[in-house]
């Protein structure tokens, strides 16, 4: 292996496997996009926006990406509590990525499709 080459069989040490695997979730992606297109949301909107997912499984992907840094968590001191999510600057940095991304798969669904369906 060359000096510079990073090890991907090693999953701990791995630096892209291990930041990847953080926001290459089911959740992630959707939560970083739909955030990126409305700025700030609250916790129910962002749920309804999505549809499919639980509470339970928001609300832990909601704080693996604050763990990250990759979204920030505004907490307004009121009853019943308001509670704003929005992407921070190293999420707003991800963002034209995953929308290249999402641009390719645009591009590329119908042949990945049929794709499938020969192989399937």
């Amino acid at each position: 292996m060359k000096e510079n080459q990073i090890n991907f069989s090693e999953v701990d040490n791995c630096p892209v496997r291990n930041i990847l695997d953080r926001f290459g979730d089911k959740w992630s992606t959707l939560v970083i996009l739909i955030l990126g297109s409305y700025d700030t949301l609250r916790f129910n909107e962002l749920q309804k926006m999505i549809g499919t997912v639980s509470q339970k499984m928001l609300a832990v992907t909601l704080k693996k990406l604050e763990t990250d840094g990759l979204v920030s968590r505004k907490v307004y001191p009121q009853v019943p509590p308001k509670v704003e999510y929005s992407l921070t600057a190293l999420g707003l940095s991800l963002l034209p990525k995953l929308e290249s991304l999402v641009q390719w798969a645009n591009e590329n669904r119908t042949i990945i499709t049929e794709n499938r369906s020969l192989k399937g």
